[in-house]
């Protein structure tokens, strides 16, 4: 993609986190639970839950800006809500700009209507903008997504299986299942018996030999990471979510290094070679080979894909 092209993402937050919760802990948990005011940190079933069904905003802004420059990301929640609060450190990470709706009626906070409203003013005001990511499985979409490709814009969508509208993939030009984006990683839920056992109980259950020796065993020695040591192994993560994000759209996984580096800039706009000790992207490239393989073409051309 060029650099001409501009990515607005819209996140209507609480309905990727209850179409989450619900598709790996049946439907209607969310409520059940009442996950909404769960207060984590208690170590029970829930903080269990709500961990195994955290959404990666990373992954979903990494894909976003495969389309082009991420120009901007807002997410639309009632922050007041621990289950949301819990997501602050990915939410400033990534500079995410949050709008505030508190619920006027039950748990119902109109992100869908705010949503669209700022959505096709953002389009009116910025003629740059080329394409929209909406995140959200919801019907209440349709409109806009139909309203932003008569618009000229294109449309793209991203959601939960299980809460996604048919009508919703079919009024966008792309849509992907949350679950099958580049990063995120696949959760397999415990059954329910092994969830709800309390661990003092699978303690007691444990040979008394096996007890003891685990006291005696002592701590793994975990080497500290020099700050170099820690800008090469971010720099090596950005690389393999840079190709793997491109690999989606080709279709042998090699990606030419040129569009890598874009790519990782996209995510990244801090990340310079040269401040990691390399005189060029290709020397960068050719010491990550744990971690992806490199060919030159006849023209000279390198090109890169996963290991």
């Amino acid at each position: 993609m060029p650099d001409s092209t501009r990515v607005a993402v819209y996140l209507d937050f609480d309905n990727m986190v209850i179409s989450r919760y619900d598709n790996l802990h049946e439907a209607g948990s969310w409520r059940r639970d009442n996950a909404r005011d769960h207060r984590p940190g208690g170590g029970d079933v829930v903080d269990q839950r709500l961990a195994e069904a955290m959404v990666d905003l990373g992954a979903i802004i990494d894909y976003a800006s495969s389309f082009g420059t991420v120009a901007l990301t807002r997410a639309y929640a009632d922050w007041s809500v621990p289950a949301n609060a819990a997501y602050r450190t990915q939410l400033i990470d990534r500079a995410v700009d949050l709008v505030q709706l508190f619920a006027t009626s039950g748990t119902k906070n109109g992100a869908d209507i705010r949503l669209s409203i700022d959505a096709v003013n953002d389009l009116v005001d910025h003629a740059d903008l080329t394409h929209v990511v909406i995140v959200a499985g919801d019907s209440d979409y349709i409109a806009l997504a139909q309203r932003c490709r008569r618009m000229g814009r294109f449309v793209v969508g991203i959601g939960v299986t299980g809460s996604t509208s048919r009508a919703l993939v079919a009024a966008c030009d792309e849509f992907s299942d949350y679950g099958d984006l580049p990063g995120v990683r696949t959760v397999v839920p415990p059954k329910k018996t092994e969830v709800v056992a309390p661990a003092a109980a699978a303690a007691k259950k444990a040979p008394a030999k096996k007890a003891a020796a685990a006291k005696k065993t002592a701590p793994p020695v975990v080497k500290a990471l020099t700050k170099a040591e820690k800008a090469q192994a971010r720099a090596t993560e950005l690389l393999v979510r840079a190709v793997r994000v491109g690999a989606e759209k080709s279709d042998d996984g090699w990606l030419q290094a040129s569009s890598v580096k874009q790519q990782m800039q996209r995510m990244d706009s801090t990340f310079k070679e040269k401040s990691l000790g390399y005189s060029t992207f290709k020397a960068f490239i050719e010491a990550q080979s744990d971690a992806v393989e490199h060919q030159s073409k006849d023209n000279g051309q390198l090109t890169v894909r996963l290991r």
